[in-house]
């Protein structure tokens, strides 16, 4: 397996494919937005930057990815960008893809001179917190706890 990380921009046929994948897996974020609607609002988000993604392939098949977000938390409109769509396909689990995408989301950070980085997560806490990111605090969304995160760059 040769994985390549590239940008979704230049590689928008798998642009809906992966807007999908993260519709389903967050779809507690999504239950008000139809499929249709965030697939076009996340093509859109690579032209306009709201929604810059990264994305792993291995030849044209499509591992994972994880997106620069100007906007990913409603209730925190004074925070950002932010680290999003963080999600490797269940087969391509295991190798370090998701760190690798979360590492090349804080590097095209750090060269769009960001000096800190956000999230949110209901149940990766202890993943981020060992890759440098620490709590800002802890909140209740979607009928979960949820730790607003950072990492400084």
């Amino acid at each position: 397996m040769t994985i390549r990380l590239m940008w979704l921009a230049d590689q928008m046929q798998h642009s809906d494919t992966f807007a999908a994948w993260i519709h389903q897996q967050f779809r507690y974020e999504y239950a008000e937005q139809s499929l249709i609607d965030w697939q076009r609002e996340f093509a859109g988000g690579q032209a306009n930057e709201q929604w810059t993604c990264l994305i792993a392939l291995d030849g044209d098949r499509l591992l994972g990815g994880a997106a620069l977000a100007k906007s990913d938390l409603a209730r925190r409109p004074d925070l950002g960008p932010w680290l999003a769509c963080v999600f490797v396909a269940p087969d391509a689990r295991g190798q370090g893809l998701a760190e690798r995408l979360i590492e090349g989301i804080c590097a095209q950070a750090s060269i769009r001179k960001v000096e800190r980085i956000y999230l949110h997560t209901q149940d990766k806490r202890d993943y981020y917190a060992q890759r440098g990111w620490t709590v800002l605090e802890v909140f209740e969304a979607w009928g979960k706890a949820q730790w607003l995160m950072v990492r400084h760059l």
